[in-house]
C-alpha cells in the first residue's frame, strides 16, 4: 500500500505511526497470524490464542488486593454535567480558571472505603488538587471567552474555523471547593475515595479530583506481552471509556484506511482481555492511526476483574478524556 504522510481528522484521537496497519499488527502473511486480516473467523482464532497468553501471564502482586490501585482517571464527574460542545471540550482538555482562593493546607489523613474494608491514606490540599486538574488554557478564538492567561495561537488555526469557534476557547470556572468522596473503580472494586469536589459555574454537577497523595497510590502491574507481534487483522485496545455492569466500551487503535473494528474479547473469572478485528485498507493511505470505539457485552458483570489490552498486556484504566 502506498502511504501519504499527513494530517487527517477521524473518530477519536489521531496518532502518527508508520503505516496504515492497526497498531502493533503486521501485514498479512507475516508474523504469527498469517493472512487473517480479512477473515473474521481466523481473526477470532488468532485473537483467542494471543489473549489466552496475555491472560495466562497476568500476575498481580499482593497490593492488588490490599492497597489502593485506582482503575480510572483521577478526575471524576459526580453527576450529569449538562455539557454543550464547548464545555465538553473544555472538560476533556482540562481547561479551568479559578475564581476563589484555594486552600493550601493539607488535610488530615482520610479513609478509602472498599467493599472489603477500609484503608487510611494521606491526602493533598485543594490547591494541589486544582493544580493537577487544570491542564492549561484553551487556544484563543475570536468572539469567545478566554482564560486569565494568553496562550500562543494553535498552529494552523483560523478565526473562521467552525470547530475552533464553537467547541474550544471556553475554560471552566471553579467557584467552590469542598472535601468529600467520589466513587472510583479500583482493583478492589468500586470504592468511596476522598476527593476535592469543585463547583463549576458552567456545569450542572461538580467535578471531583481525587485527593489521595501520590505516595499512597499503588502502581498497576507491568504488562506481560508475548514475545511476538500481533497477528494480522488483530488490533490492540487503547482506552476503556465506559463500564456499565457487563457492558464495556473501549477504543481500538487501527490504521486510518483500515475498516472496522469489531470487538474481540476473551473473559475468565479473573481477567478480561480485549482488542479489535480490522481489515487492512488498500491503495493510498494517510500515515496515521485512529482510535475508534467499540462496545461488547460480557457473559457476567465486570466486577473486580481487570481489563487487559491484547497487544501490550497492560491494564486499561477508565478514562473520561
Amino acid at each position: 500500500m502506498r502511504r501519504i504522510v499527513g494530517l487527517a481528522w477521524g473518530l477519536g484521537l489521531l496518532v502518527a505511526v508508520g503505516g496504515c496497519a492497526a497498531a502493533g499488527s503486521v501485514p498479512g502473511g507475516a508474523g504469527d497470524g498469517g493472512a487473517v486480516g480479512g477473515d473474521p473467523g481466523r481473526q477470532r482464532e488468532a485473537f483467542d490464542e494471543r489473549a489466552a497468553e496475555v491472560a495466562g501471564a497476568w500476575r498481580p502482586g499482593p497490593e492488588w488486593s490490599s492497597g489502593y490501585l485506582p482503575l480510572q482517571d483521577a478526575t471524576v464527574l459526580t453527576g450529569q454535567p449538562g455539557f454543550d460542545a464547548g464545555t465538553e471540550a473544555a472538560f476533556r482538555a482540562g481547561w479551568y480558571r479559578d475564581q476563589i482562593a484555594l486552600p493550601t493546607d493539607v488535610p488530615a489523613d482520610g479513609a478509602i472505603r472498599f467493599p472489603d474494608g477500609a484503608l487510611t491514606v494521606p491526602l493533598i490540599s485543594a490547591a494541589e488538587a486544582y493544580r493537577q486538574l487544570d491542564q492549561g488554557d484553551p487556544p484563543p478564538c475570536e468572539g469567545r471567552p478566554r482564560g486569565p492567561r494568553t496562550p500562543e495561537p494553535t498552529v494552523g488555526a483560523r478565526p473562521d474555523d467552525p470547530v475552533s469557534t464553537q467547541a474550544a476557547c471556553i475554560p471552566l470556572t471553579v467557584t467552590g471547593a469542598t472535601l468529600g468522596t467520589a466513587e472510583v473503580r479500583t482493583s478492589r472494586g468500586v470504592a468511596a475515595v476522598p476527593a476535592w469536589i469543585f463547583t463549576v459555574a458552567e456545569l450542572t454537577s461538580p467535578v471531583a479530583r481525587l485527593a489521595v497523595a501520590p505516595r499512597a497510590v499503588t502502581a498497576a502491574p507491568g504488562p506481560a506481552t508475548p514475545n511476538r507481534p500481533l497477528p494480522a487483522g488483530v488490533a490492540g485496545a487503547d482506552q476503556l471509556r465506559r463500564v456499565d455492569g457487563a457492558r464495556l466500551t473501549y477504543t481500538v487503535g487501527m490504521g486510518a484506511c483500515d475498516s472496522g473494528p469489531t470487538a474481540l474479547v476473551r473473559e475468565s473469572g479473573d481477567v478480561v482481555v480485549v482488542g479489535g478485528g480490522v481489515a487492512r485498507g488498500a491503495g493510498e493511505c494517510i500515515d496515521l492511526a485512529v482510535l475508534k470505539p467499540v462496545t461488547v457485552t460480557l457473559a457476567a458483570p465486570l466486577g473486580k476483574r481487570p481489563v487487559l489490552d491484547v497487544a501490550t498486556g497492560r491494564v486499561l484504566t477508565l478514562t473520561t478524556h
